[in-house]
């Protein structure tokens, strides 16, 4: 199924993933929304709203870059507008933004617990519930965040609370509204990806260049988002998909393409639960 004509909005994709999922649409010739606080270029962070656009366009898509920062409830609900007035309507919604910082419950601070807090959890809540009502009316309407399945594993908790509680914030949007919304034919779902993504945050926060190396690209996640969104919204909700499980269900079974040049173990991602790891033969080293 194509999104040829289907209007994304997407919270901080003005890089990485979010930026990566957008292209994969534009593809298609969808219309896309970048809600994102980079307007100016980032000295350490490639990208901005505005060459995110340029990128979108130039790969086939239309792009309507808008500075918000989602932490605004009146800024979320300009964005919103602008979107439904540049395009019409709303058909996918993808909270992609998010904020991280590993440290210990002695080592967070306050401002930065907060920071997280308001992005993942109450972000992804104030942007779903802003779309919402327009994707009500959306035919084949989708929600999709960028967090993790509920595996509620100490492991996944004891050296980043904070960020635990913020990233399973966003998950725990997904469980209630996949079944608030259900009558309403709305997709609620969430991804993650089996391994790490080479990222700005993989690079600035994880490890460096060593761990890039053992990464892979963005594209996996974006084509696994592009395969969720082709899916009947009524029939495919309420789930906690894994970027490589859902391409194997699409019959995808080489995924080197993802990983150019590893040879040895890829560096797996947090929160992936047991069992799925158990599903795979890919080779993945857990950094936890």
């Amino acid at each position: 199924m194509s999104l040829a004509g289907k209007t994304l909005f997407i919270s901080g994709g003005s890089r990485g993933i979010g930026l990566t999922i957008a292209l994969r649409a534009a593809r298609d010739g969808a219309n896309v929304a970048i809600a994102a606080k980079t307007a100016e270029p980032h000295p350490k962070l490639p990208g901005t709203i505005h060459t995110a656009a340029g990128d979108i366009e130039a790969a086939g898509g239309k792009a309507l870059p808008i500075l918000c920062d989602i932490r605004s409830e009146e800024q979320v609900e300009e964005a919103v507008a602008a979107t439904v007035e540049a395009f019409g309507g709303i058909d996918i919604c993808i909270n992609n933004a998010s904020a991280i910082q590993l440290t210990g419950t002695l080592q967070t601070d306050m401002k930065r617990y907060d920071l997280m807090h308001q992005v993942n959890a109450r972000g992804t809540f104030l942007v779903s519930k802003t779309c919402i009502p327009h994707l009500k009316k959306a035919e084949n309407p989708h929600i999709l965040s960028l967090a993790p399945p509920l595996d509620m594993k100490a492991k996944w908790f004891k050296n980043h609370v904070a960020y635990s509680m913020a990233k399973f914030g966003m998950s725990m949007c997904t469980l209630g509204m996949s079944a608030e919304f259900a009558a309403d034919g709305i997709a609620v779902n969430a991804l993650w990806p089996l391994t790490a993504i080479d990222t700005a945050a993989v690079r600035n926060v994880l490890g460096g260049e060593a761990m890039a190396k053992v990464c892979r690209t963005p594209e996996i996640v974006a084509d696994a988002a592009h395969a969720i969104f082709s899916r009947p919204a009524r029939e495919c909700t309420g789930n906690f998909f894994i970027d490589e499980m859902v391409l194997r269900e699409e019959g995808v079974m080489d995924f080197a393409k993802y990983a150019p040049g590893v040879t040895g173990p890829l560096a797996g991602d947090f929160f992936v639960p047991d069992e799925v790891l158990e599903e795979t033969d890919t080779e993945v080293r857990m950094i936890v």
